[in-house]
């Protein structure tokens, strides 16, 4: 996904070269970017002067030193409305917030403890806690590769290394590890009337979801990427990725998923152009399927697939910045075969989904009581 990766002021100072006589090619190759990025600045910034830029960034710097000075004026005020009136549960706990003042406000041991309430020989005694540093290590080593994944996927994957953790003793480490995520999603009314129920597949390959996601090239080209999941055992069927999907590609990856699994007997999916066409209407029709469309402006009749491209978008698009479709279908595709294979799923009993297909298709049992086991 693009970024900025130059101020304003940088920018400026690029156009600058230019009109001093820098030829283009040597000035992008310098810098580092393309001749169309260069023209594009060009056209955007092209009348902006190195003196605005250069007052714009006095008036902040003026701004960040008045800051500065309203801070220490109110230092000891902060510092007791940030600390003392917070509720610290151990003494372990206070000296890292005595660490803390120390540190950011300059004061002084003595100082900082009178201020915590925070006994100078209890701060100064040695903590007899096991540090538990392999543990760490792993946590960094697993977080690094699986840069989405919460405390429970990571306490997961360390007792399938042999680590023997609760839960409890994982959050812990992952917070003071610095490693926890910040997703903050907006809420949502809650609907004043129940929507008819859909049909509740009893076992894998029954009902199939599918649905379309859009991300952008590092050139600015723009992609999609057809998404095909089973209801039932939340596998990723497969990801088509291509500039321009109609009805002709649905069809195509459905074939294909019908030659390697069979048929289902629901398809659902939104109101868009591909899926109510004629073409996939006539596939239906002749494997016998129905297709189950959800309401204009209901997202949530259509969750599962939702809930997957949405871990899509935040563990593989969000995190890659694809320079070609070649690179995006390779990384996309190993992080489908991961999704299946290796990701933690908490709904799923912490189990894979082709672990919990395969599970459901030999003992035949429902969803509910199959999740319950585990």
């Amino acid at each position: 996904m693009k970024k900025k990766r130059f101020s304003v002021e940088q920018i400026v100072s690029v156009l600058k070269q230019a009109e001093l006589g820098l030829p283009v090619a040597d000035l992008v190759r310098q810098v580092g970017i393309s001749e169309q990025t260069f023209y594009r600045w060009k056209k955007q910034y092209a009348g902006l002067q190195s003196e605005q830029v250069r007052e714009f960034k006095q008036v902040t710097e003026e701004n960040a030193r008045l800051k500065r000075l309203v801070a220490e004026l109110s230092l000891d005020k902060a510092v007791l409305q940030d600390v003392l009136f917070k509720k610290i549960p151990r003494p372990a706990v206070m000296k890292e917030v005595v660490a803390y003042v120390t540190a950011s406000h300059g004061f002084s041991e003595r100082r900082a403890c009178a201020l915590t309430r925070q006994h100078r020989s209890t701060q100064r005694k040695p903590s007899t806690r096991d540090p538990r540093l392999e543990i760490r290590q792993r946590m960094h080593e697993i977080a690094r590769t699986r840069i989405r994944y919460g405390y429970r996927r990571l306490q997961v994957m360390l007792r399938r290394d042999g680590w023997a953790v609760g839960k409890n003793l994982v959050w812990r480490l992952y917070r003071e590890e610095g490693l926890a995520l910040r997703s903050k999603r907006p809420r949502r009314r809650k609907m004043v009337v129940q929507r008819e129920a859909r049909c509740a597949p009893k076992r894998p390959n029954e009902a199939w979801s599918l649905d379309f996601i859009q991300d952008q090239l590092s050139s600015g080209g723009r992609f999609r990427a057809l998404t095909v999941v089973d209801v039932f055992s939340r596998e990723g069927l497969a990801i088509e990725v291509g500039q321009r999907l109609r009805g002709e590609h649905v069809v195509e990856v459905l074939n294909r998923l019908v030659g390697e699994r069979g048929a289902p007997k629901y398809l659902f999916a939104d109101n868009g152009a591909e899926f109510t066409g004629r073409l996939v209407d006539l596939w239906a029709y002749h494997h016998g399927t129905r297709i189950d469309f959800s309401r204009p402006g209901k997202p949530t009749d259509n969750a599962f697939i939702e809930t997957f491209n949405g871990s899509l978008r935040d563990e593989c698009l969000n995190l890659h910045w694809f320079e070609t479709l070649a690179e995006a279908r390779r990384e996309i595709e190993a992080w489908r075969r991961d999704y299946n294979e290796s990701r933690p799923h908490m709904a799923l009993g912490q189990r894979t989904p082709q672990e919990y297909r395969s599970l459901a298709s030999l003992s035949g049992l429902s969803e509910g009581s199959v999740a319950g086991e585990g």
